[in-house]
């Protein structure tokens, strides 16, 4: 599943390229996840002002002549992935939405179709404000530190792994990078929320930031088909600590890393560097 560091890739690679563009038309194939909430036509003639993005969501904001109106508010669900091009091949049967420009096409592949692609007048209505509304803070949100997380962990009595997956304290932590940022803050990932001491909290906020800061500027992470949307994969998988690594030596004391299934996902983690 692309997490937030594809996401923010995915972003700044399609930003420049799309900013400024004229709506000429669009193409749609099977339904996705949710239907696009206005008439296809009403995009044409509009501008894409710029490409922004909250959570795993990115916000294309459209504009008229000058003023807003409105925007597109796409998600690439567990397997979806964007294109732009000047040129473009024929759909394939998983490629289910293109907007095409002036400046070239966007593409949304998804296979398994838990992408989306919604209109919405702006981020503070609905359906946007509705779908964006129980989202945590930014990684990169200078508010987001030791002492807001310790506080927002007081109550959590769920192990800390699933607690920062839930995404309702702070978005991107997805399952590769809180395991990664576990990792480094020495915490095992069986540790119950409330139990996080303020230093360990201070450790794992700046561990959560720094391991999504890398993995945007390796490009992300490509297990499987993660790409660009100029179709770069990402290369951050090749420098995990402990994700995908279950058997192999840990990169600081030697120990086999372990894997275990919380919530139905795999951790992987280090039993002497992450310690409860």
């Amino acid at each position: 599943m692309p997490e937030l560091p594809e996401v923010e890739v995915t972003r700044q690679s399609l930003a420049p390229r799309i900013r400024g563009a004229l709506i000429l038309g669009s193409r749609w194939g099977k339904p996705l996840r949710w239907p696009l909430g206005c008439l296809p036509q009403t995009l044409v003639g509009l501008k894409v002002a710029s490409v922004e993005r909250r959570g795993k969501y990115l916000w294309l904001a459209l504009e008229s002549e000058g003023a807003a109106a409105g925007g597109l508010l796409l998600h690439l669900g567990m397997s979806g992935a964007l294109y732009f091009a000047q040129t473009m091949a024929p759909p394939g049967p998983h490629d289910h939405f293109d907007l095409v420009t002036d400046q070239g096409t966007l593409r949304l592949t998804d296979p398994r179709r838990f992408g989306a692609v919604v209109w919405s007048q702006s981020l503070q209505v609905n359906p946007a404000a509705k779908l964006l509304s129980q989202l945590g803070i930014e990684p990169f949100d200078p508010e987001f530190d030791g002492i807001y997380l310790h506080a927002a962990l007081a109550r959590r009595r769920q192990d800390i792994k699933l607690v920062l997956l839930r995404g309702d304290i702070v978005v991107g932590a997805g399952n590769i990078y809180a395991c990664e940022a576990l990792f480094v803050a020495g915490i095992h990932p069986r540790t119950a929320g409330d139990r996080v001491s303020r230093p360990r909290a201070l450790r794992l906020s700046k561990a959560i930031r720094d391991t999504l800061a890398q993995a945007v500027a390796l490009g992300g992470s490509t297990l499987r088909d993660f790409h660009d949307v100029l179709g770069s994969a990402g290369g951050y998988q090749a420098n995990a600590n402990v994700y995908a690594r279950q058997g192999l030596p840990c990169r600081i004391c030697q120990t086999p890393i372990r894997r275990i299934v919380q919530g139905q996902r795999s951790t992987f983690f280090c039993p002497t560097c992450q310690r409860r």
